[in-house]
């Protein structure tokens, strides 16, 4: 009787953590699970396919260790005493072979994946890509648009449905450039470049974060990444041109100074060459 209470004891708990998830969960999207971009949605796929492929494995599992539980327990004098099962070469056939061969499948899936989704690849479009430099700081994300002589601070804008190349560095600690909704993370370091190509295939507005621990301002490092129509961005662009201000090199090495929960604003870009002095800097003697 008193195993029998311990069961339902467990059983209660469990369905009460699956409820209390479920309440917070409740009225939050989780942006990864709303992809609204090329990448963003092919990711997707690949964390539900290899989920799935997991579960063939992990839900019989839990299954039989429940049933072999409850069936073995000490008060069920009926159970059948079979020792030598664990000799039965039948058995263990199957038990390692179905992990042998879900193992197989993923790493063709994760090796087909990695270079599908290589961050570096440009994306197949016809429309014609837009640069877009970022720089992170402390503790803030600069955006230099070098073709349309602009730059923005915790706020990116860019057409929808066309390839954006992101040029990615760091004047600060390393950090993570995440906009979930539209594709995977990549780091930020200084005195390197890297690079994620990303396309928004739905209008709106997405959040970006960093997902590195970089020190006490982290929490408020997030951005707004905005796709728009091609006319609507090309309005904005040239609004943003009439800033009042210049991002020059002293502003920018005012702005790259520590600070937090930075508001969103526009600067005219006054030095072309701004992104590639960051970089530099790093490799000078």
């Amino acid at each position: 009787m008193m195993n029998k209470s311990k069961f339902i004891a467990i059983g209660l708990l469990i369905l009460g953590a699956i409820a209390g998830v479920a309440l917070l969960l409740h009225g939050h999207t989780i942006d990864v699970l709303v992809p609204k971009g090329t990448i963003a949605k092919k990711e997707l796929d690949l964390l539900v396919t290899a989920t799935l492929l997991m579960l063939i494995v992990v839900i019989p599992v839990f299954v039989l260790t429940f049933t072999i539980a409850w069936k073995y327990r000490a008060s069920n004098t009926k159970a059948k005493y079979t020792p030598d099962w664990d000799h039965n070469r039948a058995i263990e056939t199957v038990w390692w072979a179905i992990p042998f061969v879900l193992i197989l499948i993923l790493s063709v899936i994760t090796w087909q994946s990695s270079h599908e989704l290589d961050p570096f690849k440009p994306l197949a479009s016809s429309k014609q890509p837009i640069t877009i430099q970022v720089v992170a700081l402390q503790w803030k994300w600069l955006f230099i648009y070098p073709e349309q002589h602009i730059a923005t601070v915790n706020y990116v804008q860019f057409p929808v449905d066309t390839p954006v190349n992101f040029v990615i560095t760091s004047d600060a600690p390393m950090n993570s450039f995440w906009i979930p909704q539209l594709g995977g993370q990549i780091y930020a370091m200084a005195g390197m470049s890297t690079q994620l190509h990303l396309m928004a295939t739905d209008p709106g507005s997405y959040n970006g974060s960093s997902v590195n621990l970089s020190g006490r301002g982290f929490s408020g490092m997030k951005f707004i990444a905005k796709a728009t129509s091609q006319a609507d961005f090309d309005t904005w662009v040239s609004e943003a041109r009439k800033s009042p201000s210049a991002l020059t090199t002293s502003e920018y090495d005012k702005l790259a100074r520590p600070s937090q929960d930075n508001p969103a604003s526009i600067y005219a870009l006054a030095q072309a060459d701004l992104y590639d002095g960051v970089v530099m800097k790093y490799m000078k003697p």
